[in-house]
């Protein structure tokens, strides 16, 4: 059974499929009307699941006018794949991020669920008993990176 975060979540990139532009703006007071919930369960929804790591970035205008404008990321696959794991190199691997980038990546169709399922088991702790924090990540960091460059080879 879906819950009230799923519907709202749902609900918000239904309204981004059909919109004729690059973006979406609601008010949070009308959202948390339309599903009988109170606003911080709309900022919870768009702070949860509208990340850049997945694929959006929400911009916030409180007061009278106020407004929340949803847009979605242009599609990873015309960024430069090289780019993003570059940019892995910067920062330190966190799990958390590569679950949504990839739910992301397969959102977008460049993973099958297949695919993203076998790269998800990756990211389990429990395949890197016996090693540290800091080894499991690095670990961890290497198979994500050698995985996901061994599938989308052709997409860069």
């Amino acid at each position: 059974m879906a819950s009230l975060t799923d519907h709202i979540e749902d609900y918000l990139k239904r309204m981004l499929a059909i919109s004729t532009r690059n973006f979406v703006e609601i008010q949070r007071v009308e959202l948390a009307r339309k599903f009988a919930c109170v606003p911080s369960q709309v900022n919870y929804v768009l702070n949860s699941r509208f990340s850049p790591a997945r694929g959006y970035l929400v911009e916030s205008r409180r007061g009278g006018g106020g407004y929340i404008r949803i847009y979605r990321i242009i599609n990873p696959r015309s960024r430069s794949w090289t780019e993003i794991f570059d940019r892995m190199e910067e920062i330190p691997f966190d799990p958390v991020w590569a679950r949504q980038f990839l739910k992301r990546i397969y959102e977008e169709k460049a993973l099958s669920l297949r695919e993203t399922q076998m790269v998800q088991a990756l990211l389990r702790d429990e395949h890197y008993r016996g090693l540290s924090g800091e080894e499991r990540r690095r670990l961890q960091k290497e198979l994500f990176k050698a995985s996901l460059e061994a599938i989308l080879k052709s997409s860069y």
